[in-house]
């Protein structure tokens, strides 16, 4: 489960009690909604459908998979499939790799979503075993689906840029920078995050 609404207010509470441009930016802009994804492999694999389309394009070819293996998408279903038949549904040759690729670490159950490791970093070292699952993909995987809350993805460009704009810092700040600036808010860097993303580009501030 993700991070609630309750917890997300909690955390990004905390992370305001200890850094005064943030609990300035929260009575300008308010809290975020929640993000909240399904924990499973179909998360992963929807990630992989979306990577570099539209979100009108993602949603059409997700419910040609869908009718073509089935409401739950299984895995058997896909492996299954020949390539002019994910072809049809507008999976391309490399996202078809990818695909396979998360699909055959679950059939093996090489890679269990309900049992990933508690520590985050081993987590994300699982989940990048899966060809075009890089670490950013991951980290939000494990932040909206499991809702782990020390999750700061220092290399989100939108990450970094509201975070420079929260800070009032000259320029953007790199990742190694982004991730140095949020080491004081451990360990509700989740939050903090989305509370960041909520920030960029918002006209109220």
């Amino acid at each position: 489960m993700g991070l609630t609404a309750e917890r997300l207010r909690d955390g990004i509470d905390a992370v305001a009690g200890r850094e005064p441009a943030i609990a300035r930016a929260l009575d300008q802009v308010g809290y975020p909604e929640p993000r909240i994804r399904e924990t499973g492999y179909q998360t992963l694999l929807r990630t992989i459908v979306g990577q570099q389309v539209s979100v009108a394009a993602a949603a059409s070819v997700w419910r040609k998979l869908e009718a073509e293996l089935g409401a739950d998408t299984p895995a058997e279903a896909l492996l299954a499939r020949d390539f002019d038949a994910l072809r049809a549904c507008g999976l391309s040759r490399q996202k078809q790799g990818y695909a396979r690729s998360l699909c055959e670490l679950v059939v093996a159950e090489e890679l269990d979503f309900a049992a990933l490791p508690a520590d985050d970093d081993e987590a994300i070292a699982q989940l990048t075993r899966i060809k075009g699952i890089g670490r950013w993909s991951a980290e939000i995987y494990l932040l909206f689906a499991e809702g782990r809350p020390d999750i700061w993805p220092a290399g989100d460009l939108a990450v970094q840029a509201g975070l420079g704009k929260l800070l009032g810092l000259p320029e953007r700040p790199d990742e190694k920078a982004t991730r140095a600036l949020a080491e004081p808010w451990r360990p509700h860097r989740g939050a903090a995050a989305i509370f960041t993303w909520h920030c960029y580009n918002n006209p109220a501030l």
